[in-house]
């Protein structure tokens, strides 16, 4: 049963399902969205979470033995399995289909993962837990949803904004999500009186560190390693969540993924340039492997990799602006904490 994003907390007041495949690369609604599930099977007495994120060398006979084992300390449990879009082979198919079709009753399995391509949509094993449990694909916003968006968020946080404040917050932070997110909560916590126009909010995040990483992304995009360097330093000095950025150097480089296969993509006519710019000097190979490190520097700063993720984001920056630097996926394998 496939399951739409402004659905889910409908699905989940329901009956769960055993299996749940969540899917999208808007890191923060994946999130948030898993965040929902997980919380919904704890208050059906889901006590215990196991989170297993091993990468594409994913060993499935652990995972099984796993979801096998009966804990010592809660009768039900979630396992929160978390594989890159590329793990999903042949060995992954086979796991999955079997398990779909013999759950365990004291398991909650969540699936989640990068964006699935059409192929992968029609493969045996996703059919599988589209028949047997739930899917929920997150799609990214277009430039006219994320006005939507944050209206809503805005109206959740018990704050509202005028229509020219939600156009000026849409521009500034240029589809990134988790920025949106955090300027509201910034509002929010700092009592501004609604209604909020434009000049109020232009006022309330002037000195945003989110448009010093934007900055910091142009920095990378145009060529400056050394300027890269600095700037990355600067916003780690002033605290800056490293999520925050990173979710920024994630939406840029889809956009310009798209823009290298000729999609039509709407953004700021210098946003379109910058990103065309670094399509032709990455390729859309150097694009995909930007996005691959992406995906493990996020993995990294969740806690899943050992390592600096400070470091590893200037690291990835450096090279995008030519820079020549090691690769998280060269150091993958040992950064891995071993599977318990």
């Amino acid at each position: 049963m496939q399951i739409r994003l402004r659905d889910l907390e409908r699905n989940l007041a329901g009956d769960l399902q055993a299996v749940y495949l969540v899917s999208g690369e808007e890191t923060l609604l994946v999130e948030e969205s898993c965040t929902a599930i997980v919380q919904a099977a704890a208050s059906r007495g889901y006590a215990e979470r196991k989170v297993i994120d091993e990468g594409t060398a994913t060993d499935w006979q652990a995972i099984q033995a796993e979801a096998a084992n009966r804990s010592l300390f809660a009768e039900r449990r979630v396992l929160d399995l978390r594989i890159p879009p590329r793990g999903f082979d042949r060995k992954a198919s086979d796991a999955l289909r079997r398990y779909v079709a013999n759950p365990f009753d004291d398991v909650l399995l969540l699936i989640r993962t990068g964006r699935l391509e059409a192929r992968q949509r029609s493969a045996a094993w996703f059919k599988a837990i589209d028949a047997a449990g739930a899917v929920l694909l997150v799609w990214p916003l277009t430039a006219r949803e994320l006005p939507g968006w944050l209206t809503s968020r805005c109206r959740t946080a018990g704050i509202e904004l005028t229509r020219d404040a939600i156009a000026l917050l849409a521009d500034r932070v240029e589809g990134n999500l988790l920025a949106g997110a955090q300027e509201i909560e910034k509002l929010k916590l700092g009592g501004v009186k609604s209604p909020v126009d434009a000049e109020t909010l232009r006022a309330a995040v002037e000195d945003a560190s989110h448009f010093n990483a934007f900055e910091l992304i142009d920095a990378a995009f145009d060529g400056q390693p050394a300027r890269v360097r600095k700037m990355v330093r600067v916003l780690r000095q002033e605290g800056a969540p490293v999520f925050m950025v990173l979710g920024a150097v994630n939406s840029q480089l889809r956009n310009a993924l798209r823009l290298a296969h000729g999609a039509r993509v709407y953004l700021p006519p210098q946003r379109a340039r910058a990103l065309r710019r670094l399509g032709h000097r990455l390729g859309a190979d150097g694009l995909e492997h930007a996005l691959s490190e992406c995906a493990l520097l996020d993995m990294q700063a969740k806690g899943a990799l050992r390592g600096d993720a400070w470091q590893s984001l200037e690291r990835v920056l450096v090279r995008l602006a030519g820079g020549r630097t090691r690769t998280l996926a060269g150091e993958a394998d040992h950064l891995r904490y071993p599977m318990r």
